[in-house]
């Protein structure tokens, strides 16, 4: 079975949400098939199936064990996973569902948020030589006991994507309820166009800037092992956004400028005081809040005044309580949690052959009077931190500053 006759196919909860969207599902994994393709597909759970689980544990207990919460929300997939096979059976088609253990998904020892560490295709394998369309329950493994795993967040896409480089499949296309990815939130700028290509690095940055439409330890692993990635509506037949460093697919002779505009409104800034002004005293902050898995995203130090210091870092919202019990143990020092801000970034492959782009976003914010707290670039990402209440301005102002709506 060479490379080219698999494919890997990811449907998120909203693809799946009722039987008649899993009908729907089943019809274009069938329409897949009859093109000549060896066909896997990896579904997330209905709707919001995930949060009625964990609603139901709670009603229990607002601490339940990890292990039993892996038991319990895996089931979710494994519901829409039998679904769909029975939904394709239904049509006379051969197919089975298979959970993430069964597909030969291996993980390591931490639940709710495991990594993936092989994948033994031989079932999956076996199955497709039998002419059947194999369903695998995504966001889920199984660990060296044998016990079921969750991957955490994005852990469908992941589950995909991974597959798919263990396959050698020609491409794993994603499923969602837009046609692929935009120059920025279509709900937010009516001018927002929808993007043919991004490179790896181009869709990195955009999904840790703010873009939902893929998890970015997807993009990451599809980056690592080559997976071309083809983000596309569950809804229509229109040719989505492919993801990949091959730009045969792009007519366009050079990478624009600005790709894209991107915002993220689930951050906090938080603002430490009272720091000594010595070495290692960094590197003590940052690695309590590593000890506690939370990522830090912008960071700026303020000019130390009576020797002490003050450090103000971006973090993930979910993580605010935990960070700000964390900072409250060491000694002498306070934090402040500021959840009224938001960043926005510009994100383009361009940027490394065209200087100024930097004093041109600054320039856009200041005529409109918005003013940047934080600043943090790559070589194709420029972001800054404002107030919440100024996003869809400066959203818009850029979009329309740097000629995206063209």
């Amino acid at each position: 079975m060479g490379k080219k006759d698999i494919i890997v196919l990811k449907f998120g909860g909203t693809s799946v949400g009722d039987i008649n969207r899993i009908k729907k599902v089943a019809g274009r994994t069938i329409k897949s098939r009859n093109e000549g393709k060896s066909v896997v597909v990896v579904v997330s759970a209905m709707g919001d199936t995930t949060d009625r689980l964990i609603g139901l544990a709670e009603e229990i207990t607002k601490k339940p064990s990890r292990r039993e919460m892996d038991m319990l929300v895996s089931t979710g997939e494994q519901v829409s996973c039998s679904l769909l096979a029975i939904a394709i059976q239904e049509k006379g088609y051969e197919s089975i569902s298979l959970t993430g253990g069964q597909a030969g998904i291996l993980t390591d020892q931490f639940y709710s948020n495991a990594k993936i560490i092989n994948i033994k295709v031989d079932r999956i394998l076996k199955e497709l030589k039998r002419d059947r369309i194999v369903i695998v329950a995504g966001f889920q493994g199984s660990n060296l006991d044998s016990d079921i795993t969750t991957l955490g967040r994005g852990g469908s896409d992941t589950t995909a994507v991974a597959l798919a480089s263990a396959l050698k499949a020609e491409y794993c296309e994603i499923y969602t309820d837009v046609n692929g990815v935009y120059s920025t939130d279509p709900n937010m700028v009516d001018g927002a166009k929808k993007l043919e290509s991004l490179s790896y690095d181009e869709m990195l940055e955009l999904a840790s800037s703010g873009a939902k439409v893929i998890h970015l330890r997807a993009v990451e692993f599809a980056k690592k092992h080559n997976v071309i990635l083809h983000i596309r509506s569950s809804f229509n037949d229109i040719e989505g956004t492919w993801v990949m460093d091959d730009f045969k697919k792009d007519k366009r002779m050079e990478r624009p400028m600005v790709t894209g505009v991107t915002y993220d409104i689930g951050e906090v800034k938080v603002s430490v005081f009272g720091l000594e002004d010595k070495p290692g005293i960094a590197a003590d902050l940052f690695g309590r809040l590593a000890e506690k898995n939370i990522n830090v995203d912008l960071i700026v130090q303020n000019v130390s005044e009576k020797n002490l210091a003050a450090i103000s870092f971006t973090i993930k919202s979910e993580d605010m309580v935990l960070a700000k019990n964390t900072i409250d143990k060491i000694k002498n020092v306070s934090a402040e949690m500021d959840t009224n801000i938001v960043k926005v970034s510009i994100v383009g492959a361009g940027m490394q052959s065209h200087p100024g782009v930097a004093a041109k976003m600054f320039g856009i914010l200041a005529e409109r009077g918005i003013n940047i707290e934080m600043i943090s670039t790559s070589p194709i990402r420029i972001s800054c931190v404002i107030k919440k209440s100024r996003v869809k301005e400066a959203v818009r102002v850029l979009h329309s500053g740097f000629g995206l709506e063209k």
